[in-house]
C-alpha cells in the first residue's frame, strides 16, 4: 500500500531568522577567526574584500551589511580556524580518504603547507615551494604541452587569471576550461552568436526601473541571496515578478528581509513571485514558445501595437521565420511539453504586453540542458519581440555562480582563441601564440578516458567532484603523468592523482596579501560586468601559504625558457603591474584600471548589446525558431524520470557548509530523491523508502546510486529532484547542451529501482 504522505515544505520565508540561525551555525562549527566578524562588516564594500561566493553585483550605495547568508558562510568557512596540517595527513592514507564526506573533508579546515603524494605509502607528504615548482616545471617541459590542462574554478582574481591564461598560451596551449564549462557557457556561446556579447545587457539600476521580471530557472534564495533585496524594492513599487521552475523555491515566494528591524521582530514578508508556474523540467522551450504567443496574438487583436516593430526592422533579423514557427506550433504541443495550463501561460502573457519595461532572468535551470542554446534563444526571442534589449529597466539578466568566472573569461581563460586578443599578445609578449582550440571540460574528461590527458593543474576548485560520469572519469584520472591542485581546503578531487601530484596551498580572498611590493590588491567581475577592488585584510591561515598568483608564476618561471618581456617576479611582487597589462591588452574595456578599481559600484566595462551595437554576422539581433519544444533528446517513456540536480541552502558550488536544506524543509541529509507523492504512489513506492537511481542514457554504460530516500515533494509529473555533486554519476558525459557542451544536469534520465 503506498504511503500517502504530504509533501515535505519549509513553512517560513527566505531570510529571517532562518538565515541568522544559518550562519551561527557555520560560525560556531567553522570556529571562525576573530577577525572574520571585521572582515563581513566591510565585505562587498570599496576598501573591503569582495565575496568569494557568488557573482552578484556590489552596489553603489551599500547596505549597512553587504552580505547574505551563503556569502557569511563562504567567508566563515575560509577563516575557519581548523586547520589541515601534515600531521593529518601522516595519519590518513589517500585512500581511507576517499571514503570521507565532502563536508567532512573540507571541515578539516586549511590547508597549511606545500604536499607531494607518494605513491608508494599512499600518504601526502610535507615538501618545500622550491622543491615543487622545480618538479612541476621538469614535467611540463617534458611533455607535449597541447597534452596538458589548467582550469579554472571561477574564484582566482582577473590578475592572477590573466598570468594563468598567459602562462598557458606561452607553454604552447589553449587548453583553459574552467567552471563556466559546467554553467553558463550556453550563455557565452548563445548571446554571443545572437546578439553579439556573451553576458547579460542588465546592470542593477535596471531592477530599480523595470515594471516586470521573468524568471526562468533560477534560485535566488539559495544561489543568489543579496538579489533579494532589489527584488522585494521592485515588488514593493508595483514591479511584477513571474517564475517558471519546477521546484517552488522559498526565495521567489516569500521573503524577510534579515536587515529590517521592523520585519524581523513581527516575521512579516514580502511575496515576491504574483505567479509561479511549476513547468516540467526541460519544458522552458515550450513554455517560452507559449508566452510568444500569446504576444502575437495579443499584437494581431490591437492593430499591431504590441510588438516593437521600429526595433525589430532596425536592429534584428528572422523574424518572420521565428513567427512562422511559433504560429506552427499548437497549444495542445506547448501544453504537453512544458506540464503547464494555456490559461496560466496567457496569464504571465499578459503581464508581459501589459509591462514597459521587462527583465528576463535566468540560471542553470536554463543553461543546463541538451538543448540549452534553444532555451536562452526562446527567451531572447520573448525579450526582442517588444525591444527589451538595449534600453533602460530592460534587458537579459543570466545569473552567474562563482564570484569572478565571468571575469576569468573576460581576461583569456577560454578554449577559444577567437575570443581572445592573440595578436595583441604577441605583440606585448614577443611569441607566436597557439591557434588552434583548446579543450572544454566536456572535452577534457573525453580525452581522459581515450589517454591523451598527460597533465593537469587546478586552479581551485573541485573538478572531480563537479563534473558528469563521475566513475568513469575517476578511473582515468591516475593515468596522467602530472597532477597539481591549488586549494584552500582538502576535497576529493585530491584524492586522485597522476604519477607525479602535489596540493598547493593557498591564500584566501579575505587573508592580507603580502608581497614584496608590499599588501596587495586583486581584482573581480560581477555579473553586471562591474570591476571591482578587493582587498584582505585578515592573517593568513599559515605562513607557508602563497597567492594563487604567486603559485601561477612559480611554476611559470620553472617551466618556461626566459623571456625579457615576461616578468613573473615583477609582476609578483606587485599586482598593479599586472593590471596595467591588463589594461594594455583591453584597453577599450579595461583602461585607467588601476585609478579606477574602487569606484563605489565598480567600473563598468561596457557591453555593446546594452547600446544595441551588435557584434553579430549580420550586424543585427537575431531571432531563432527552435526546431524542438523539449529541451532533453531523451523521449519520454514509461517508468522513466527526469532528474534535476541542485543544491542546498547549505552548501556553494561542491562545498558542503552543512547538512541544512532549510529552504526546502529537509534537515540532517542529503542522500533523498524528492518525488512527487502522485508518482510515489503511482511507482508503488512509499515516503521513506530507500531506492536506486539507475542512469537511463541508453549508451551501454551502468550508472547506479543507491540507497536515496524518498521525500515526498511539491513537483511537475515525472520531474524528480536530487542534489548535487552526488548525482553526479548519473550524468552521461555524453549528455550536454550542443553547441556549448555545457552538461545536461537539469533532465537527466533516470529510473528507479526499488530496494529489496
Amino acid at each position: 500500500m503506498a504511503d500517502s504522505a504530504d509533501p515535505v515544505e519549509y513553512g517560513g520565508s527566505s531570510g529571517g531568522w532562518g538565515s541568522v540561525r544559518g550562519m551561527i551555525g557555520t560560525l560556531a562549527r567553522e570556529l571562525s577567526s576573530p577577525g572574520a566578524l571585521e572582515t563581513l562588516r566591510n565585505q562587498n564594500k570599496p576598501g573591503g574584500v569582495m565575496c568569494t561566493s557568488c557573482a552578484w553585483g556590489k552596489p553603489k550605495h551599500p547596505h549597512a551589511f553587504e552580505f547574505c547568508e551563503n556569502g557569511a558562510k563562504a567567508t566563515l568557512w575560509e577563516l575557519t580556524t581548523h586547520r589541515c596540517t601534515p600531521d593529518f595527513f601522516a595519519k590518513h592514507s589517500v585512500s581511507d580518504l576517499r571514503g570521507w564526506s565532502d563536508h567532512d573533508l573540507e571541515h578539516e579546515g586549511r590547508l597549511t603547507e606545500p604536499m607531494r603524494y607518494d605513491a608508494a605509502v599512499d600518504h601526502y607528504v610535507p615538501c618545500s615551494w622550491e622543491e615543487a615548482f622545480s618538479s612541476i616545471g621538469a614535467e611540463l617541459r617534458g611533455i607535449d604541452p597541447k597534452s596538458a590542462v589548467f582550469y579554472a574554478s571561477g574564484r582566482a582574481s582577473l590578475e592572477t587569471s590573466y598570468l594563468y591564461a598567459l602562462f598557458a598560451r606561452l607553454y604552447g596551449h589553449n587548453n583553459l576550461p574552467d567552471s563556466s564549462n559546467m554553467c553558463h557557457e550556453t550563455t557565452s556561446v548563445t548571446l554571443n552568436q545572437l546578439m553579439g556579447s556573451p553576458v547579460g545587457t542588465c546592470i542593477l539600476d535596471d531592477f530599480e526601473q523595470c515594471d516586470a521580471i521573468f524568471f526562468f530557472g533560477q534560485n535566488t534564495g539559495t544561489n543568489s541571496p543579496r538579489f533579494l533585496h532589489p527584488l522585494q524594492k521592485a515588488v514593493k513599487r508595483g514591479c511584477k515578478v513571474v517564475t517558471f521552475n519546477p521546484i517552488r523555491e522559498k526565495g521567489l515566494i516569500a521573503f524577510t528581509n534579515p536587515q529590517s528591524p521592523t520585519e524581523m521582530l513581527t516575521g512579516k514578508d514580502t511575496e515576491i513571485s504574483c505567479q509561479y508556474l511549476q513547468v516540467r523540467a526541460g519544458g522552458d522551450i515550450a513554455a517560452i514558445m507559449g508566452l510568444c504567443k500569446y504576444v502575437l496574438a495579443q499584437d494581431d487583436a490591437r492593430g499591431g501595437t504590441i510588438i516593437d516593430r521600429a526595433f525589430i526592422d532596425t536592429h534584428c533579423t528572422g523574424f518572420e521565420e521565428f513567427r512562422a514557427r511559433a504560429d506552427a506550433t499548437s497549444w495542445e504541443q506547448i501544453e504537453l511539453e512544458s506540464g503547464l495550463r494555456r490559461a496560466d501561460i496567457e496569464e504571465a502573457g499578459r503581464i508581459y504586453v501589459e509591462a514597459e519595461r521587462v527583465i528576463g532572468v535566468y540560471g542553470m535551470g536554463l543553461t543546463q540542458h541538451v538543448h540549452g542554446f534553444e532555451n536562452i534563444a526562446m527567451l531572447v526571442n520573448l525579450l526582442l519581440m517588444r525591444g527589451h534589449i538595449g534600453r533602460p529597466g530592460a534587458g537579459i539578466c543570466p545569473v552567474r555562480g562563482h564570484s569572478n568566472v565571468q571575469g576569468q573569461r573576460t581576461v583569456g581563460i577560454s578554449e577559444k582563441p577567437e575570443l581572445v586578443p592573440l595578436d595583441k599578445l604577441a605583440e606585448q609578449f614577443g611569441f607566436d601564440p597557439p591557434r588552434e582550440h583548446g579543450m572544454t571540460t566536456v572535452k577534457v574528461c573525453e580525452e581522459l578516458l581515450e589517454g591523451n590527458v598527460q597533465a593537469f593543474i587546478g586552479l581551485g576548485g573541485n573538478f572531480l567532484r563537479a563534473i558528469p560520469d563521475q566513475g568513469r572519469i575517476e578511473s582515468a584520472w591516475e593515468n596522467m603523468r602530472l597532477t597539481v591542485q591549488i586549494a584552500t581546503k582538502l576535497n576529493r578531487s585530491h584524492l586522485f592523482n597522476g604519477k607525479i601530484a602535489y596540493l598547493l596551498p593557498c591564500l584566501g580572498r579575505s587573508e592580507e596579501d603580502l608581497q614584496a611590493g608590499g599588501a596587495q590588491t586583486v581584482t573581480i567581475e560581477d555579473s553586471f560586468s562591474h570591476i571591482h577592488g578587493s582587498i584582505g585584510h585578515r592573517k593568513p591561515a599559515s605562513k607557508h601559504l602563497k597567492s594563487e598568483l604567486a603559485i601561477v608564476a612559480g611554476i611559470a618561471k620553472a617551466t618556461l625558457p626566459s623571456n625579457p618581456k615576461v616578468r613573473w617576479d615583477d609582476w609578483t611582487a606587485d599586482y598593479a603591474l599586472v593590471r596595467d597589462l591588463i589594461a594594455d591588452t583591453y584597453h577599450e574595456e579595461f583602461h585607467d584600471m588601476n585609478a579606477r578599481m574602487f569606484e563605489p559600484g565598480g567600473f563598468y566595462r561596457g557591453n555593446g548589446a546594452r547600446e544595441r551595437i551588435w557584434k553579430t554576422e549580420s550586424g543585427k539581433a537575431q531571432f531563432t525558431a527552435p526546431a524542438m519544444l523539449a529541451a532533453t533528446d531523451v523521449a519520454d517513456a514509461p517508468g522513466r524520470y527526469r532528474l534535476v540536480t541542485v543544491r542546498s541552502n547549505d552548501q556553494f558550488n561542491t562545498t558542503i557548509y552543512g547538512y541544512s536544506d532549510r529552504l526546502r524543509g529537509i534537515e540532517g541529509k542529503r542522500d533523498v530523491i524528492l518525488i512527487n507523492p502522485a508518482d510515489i504512489e503511482r511507482a508503488g513506492l512509499v515516503a521513506g523508502q530507500r531506492v536506486t537511481l539507475v542512469g537511463d542514457a541508453g549508451d551501454g554504460h551502468v550508472r547506479r546510486i543507491e540507497r536515496l530516500e524518498i521525500v515526498p515533494y511539491n513537483l511537475p509529473n515525472g520531474t524528480i529532484v536530487g542534489y548535487y555533486p552526488e548525482l553526479n554519476p548519473l550524468i552521461a558525459l555524453s549528455h550536454h547542451d550542443q553547441h556549448s557542451k555545457t552538461p545536461a544536469s537539469k533532465a537527466v534520465p533516470v529510473r528507479i529501482e526499488a530496494i529489496g
